[in-house]
Formats: structure tokens, C-alpha cells, sequence
């Protein structure tokens, strides 16, 4: 006989539900703190998170058991993959920028007359398209972002608006993607199917994505009035056939082969096409600085570029780890199971619970796993389609957690903007990303608008 091993109690903190929410607390009030203050990079979050996680020690009953549970948090495959991805997509990012792709890409969009607003649209459009075909919102950002963000500055774009709109097209692929993670994710927490939920998806997610479009557009248009254009040397085709690395790593994340594989392939032919082409210089891959007595290089420079968001990403696990462990989602949400509702407040209910969870947690696919059941409940009661609770969890998981400034979509996208200082474009904060985020915004609105109105309820079947 097979014994089972009883599950492990929740953490337990003084002061209760309010001493387990004091950690994420003095997170979120540092990150409001550095976002107003103009939160120069990730690197600011550190000494946050840092302290958010000595008051949880401080407050937990058991802070070793509290210690433990954050160091295993920290130990999940999930964060082991994103740190790599951070650190490989900056060699990747570095390689790119220092053959002069950048410039290339401006020759090109200059040949066929796209001017800032146009330029937005386009890199809009070619984030959706990655988006939606790789499922990855993560993987477009780190591979679309470095090279579209300096070479439509140098277009005369605005920043953060251009910014912004690479960011809102990523969006709207991942929450219009059948292989997105939230598509699969919002799917099985509702026991259907997720092809009928996509399809049912479309009727929101179209109409609040064109609405996006044409408002980065004319954000762009009235705003590259007042920007001056990056300074930057006129370029020419030389560099373009480097375009082959981002099409062999989106190529690879289509065919469902592994991230690291595809940034790892994307490296390699990188360098052959830089070397062989006279884009890079061999002696400025990798040297040895005998002066400051260490190893230099691009390489080594692009390594670099990702280590403040993986530091990032490492601590915010293990913060979220003890609130996870805590239990304290499903105490505030305990009290709902037996109340009765009609559609409209079961469904504000719905989207409130997920987007709760969502806050707490930082980790999309976890909040709509950590309420799932509840929202079967909840929205079988009050006769609401599977379809309609799946896409309610998934399209409201793509609003706030790519707006607010400590989820990593932003702090990613504000990472990629590192990238561009050297081509003079400034980095921008994840506060100022997520305000652009035109999808994010048209998204919340459709929500509202399909809860109030009761829009595509009866014909989510």
C-alpha cells in the first residue's frame, strides 16, 4: 500500500491574514515609490524586495520554515528559465545592436517612407503577429523589442509610446494565441476546450486590438511632433541578412522547440553572420582586459545587461513563494463559495477573484489556477458559459499584469529599453511602459463593457 503524504500547513504569521500580506505590501508600496520617483531600472527593486522579505521572517511564526519556502520558491524550474532567458536574450540583444542591424532597420523603414506613426503601427502589428504564433509574450518582448524600440527612435518615434506599442502587441498575441499559456491555462480551469474558447475569444479581443492599433498610431502621430529623432548614422543594407537570427529564433519558438534552444541558435548564427560578414570584430567577442585584470567583451556585456532583471525575478518568487504558502487567497475568497448571484456580479466576481490572485501572486497562469474551481462554482450557478468564465479569467489577466510596474512584462520591456541608451534612445521605467500599453487599457474597457452590457454572454456556447 501506498502511503500519501499528508499536505504541508500553511505558513502562519502574526497578526494573520494582515501579517502574511505585510511582505507583498512593502513591495508594492516601494515599487509606487520608485515608479512616481522615476524608477531608473530594476535594480532599484532589490533593496525592496529585500526588505519585504526580512519582514516576512520577522512576522512569520516559523522563519525557518518561511526561509525554506522561499529559497525552494526561488528553486522552481519556471525561475531557472526566465533567468537564462533574461541572461541569453541580452548576449543576443548585444550581438544585434553591435552589427548594425538597427541602423539597417532604419535605411529600410526610411526606403519605404514609414514615418513615426507608421513605424509604431508596424512594430505593433509584427509584435502581434510573433505573439500570436509563438504564444510567448516574454519571448517577443526580449527578441522584438532591443531592435524596434532604438530604430523607430531614430525615426522620430516617441518613446514611450513606441514602447508601449510593442508591448500592447505582444499583449494581444498572447491573449488571442491558442498556445499561449493563458490560453491553455484559463481552458482547463474551466474543464473545456481550447479551440471553441479561443474562437469564443475573438468577438472581445479584435475589436479591443484594433482599437489599440489606431490609438498607438495617433499617439505616435501627435507626439512625434514634439520628439526630436535619435541621432544616428544614415545606415544602409549592409546589415539586414543579420535579420535571419530573429527569424530563425521565432521559427524555432513556432515549431514548439524550446526557448532556450531557439535564443541559444539565435546566438550561434549571430556570430557566423557577424564574422562572416565583417559585422563584428572577433577581437571584440571576447578579450582579455590585462589592465582591469579580467575578461571583456560582447558577450560578456550582454551577459551583463540581464542580470538585473534576473536578480529581479529571483527575489520576487521567493517573495510571492511565502504568500502562496500563507493560504491567504483562499481565506479571502472562503466566503464566496455559498453566495448566489446573477450573471453580471457573478462575472464582476469572477474577474475580481482572478485579478486578486493575479496582484498577489505576480504569475498569470497561477492566479487562474489558484481560483479556478472557485470560479466553476460561482459562474455554474449563475448559468455562465465555460467559454465565457475562461476568456473572462485569460483576458483579465492580460490587463493589469502588463500595466502595473512590478509584473515582469513591464520590468522586462523597461529592461529592453537598457539596450537602446547606447544608440541614444532613453531607458524608460515600467511605470511609464505600462501606462502605454493601448491593448491593456482597450482590453479593461471590453471587459467592463461585456460584463455591464452582457455583451457575448448568450453566444458563448
Amino acid at each position: 500500500m501506498t502511503s500519501l503524504t499528508p499536505p504541508e500547513p500553511h505558513l502562519t504569521f502574526r497578526g494573520g491574514t494582515a501579517g502574511a500580506l505585510a511582505p507583498f505590501l512593502v513591495f508594492l508600496g516601494g515599487v509606487v515609490w520608485l515608479a512616481l520617483a522615476g524608477a531608473p531600472d530594476e535594480r532599484g527593486f532589490w533593496p525592496v524586495l529585500l526588505a519585504a522579505l526580512a519582514v516576512g521572517v520577522v512576522l512569520a511564526r516559523e522563519p525557518g520554515r518561511y526561509a525554506d519556502t522561499v529559497i525552494a520558491a526561488m528553486g522552481q524550474p519556471i525561475v531557472a528559465l526566465m533567468i537564462v532567458a533574461w541572461l541569453l536574450s541580452g548576449v543576443l540583444g548585444t550581438l544585434l545592436t553591435e552589427s548594425g542591424l538597427v541602423q539597417s532597420l532604419v535605411w529600410g523603414a526610411r526606403q519605404l517612407h514609414l514615418g513615426p506613426a507608421l513605424f509604431t503601427g508596424a512594430a505593433f502589428v509584427v509584435c502581434a503577429l510573433v505573439s500570436t504564433s509563438t504564444g510567448t509574450s516574454f519571448g517577443t518582448i526580449l527578441v522584438a523589442g532591443p531592435l524596434l524600440y532604438p530604430a523607430g527612435g531614430a525615426l522620430g518615434a516617441p518613446p514611450a509610446v513606441l514602447m508601449g506599442a510593442i508591448l500592447a502587441g505582444a499583449t494581444w498575441g498572447d491573449s488571442i494565441s491558442p498556445v499561449s499559456d493563458t490560453s491553455i491555462a484559463s481552458a482547463g480551469s474551466q474543464g473545456t476546450d481550447v479551440p471553441g474558447t479561443v474562437r469564443s475569444r475573438l468577438k472581445y479581443v479584435v475589436p479591443a486590438g484594433l482599437m489599440a492599433l489606431i490609438a498607438s498610431v495617433l499617439l505616435a502621430a501627435r507626439g512625434a511632433a514634439m520628439t526630436v529623432p535619435v541621432t544616428a548614422t544614415e545606415g544602409s543594407a549592409r546589415a539586414l541578412p543579420m535579420l535571419l537570427v530573429p527569424v530563425l529564433v521565432i521559427a524555432l519558438m513556432v515549431r514548439k522547440r524550446h526557448l532556450l534552444e531557439g535564443l541559444l541558435a539565435g546566438i550561434v548564427l549571430a556570430l557566423a553572420l557577424g564574422l562572416s560578414f565583417g559585422l563584428l570584430a572577433a577581437s571584440r567577442v571576447m578579450y582579455i582586459d590585462h589592465d582591469a585584470f579580467g575578461a571583456r567583451g560582447l558577450i560578456i556585456d550582454g551577459l551583463g545587461r540581464g542580470v538585473g532583471v534576473s536578480v529581479f525575478t529571483l527575489l520576487l518568487m521567493g517573495l510571492v513563494g511565502g504568500v502562496q504558502a500563507s493560504g491567504v487567497i483562499e481565506r479571502l475568497t472562503a466566503g464566496l463559495r455559498t453566495t448566489t448571484t446573477g450573471p453580471r456580479a457573478s462575472e464582476g466576481w469572477i474577474v475580481a477573484l482572478v485579478l486578486i490572485a493575479a496582484l498577489l501572486t505576480t504569475h498569470s497562469v497561477v492566479a487562474m489556477l489558484s481560483v479556478g474551481a472557485l470560479v466553476q462554482q460561482i459562474g455554474a450557478r449563475a448559468g455562465i458559459h465555460a467559454y465565457r468564465r475562461a476568456n473572462l479569467l485569460d483576458m483579465t489577466v492580460c490587463t493589469w499584469p502588463f500595466i502595473l510596474p512590478y509584473f515582469l512584462p513591464t520590468i522586462l520591456a523597461s529592461s529592453a529599453t537598457a539596450q537602446a541608451v547606447s544608440s541614444g534612445m532613453p531607458r524608460l521605467s515600467p511605470f511609464t511602459i505600462g501606462l502605454s500599453n493601448t491593448y491593456a487599457w482597450s482590453l479593461m474597457a471590453m471587459i467592463i463593457f461585456a460584463i455591464l452590457t452582457g455583451y457575448g454572454r448568450g453566444t458563448d456556447r
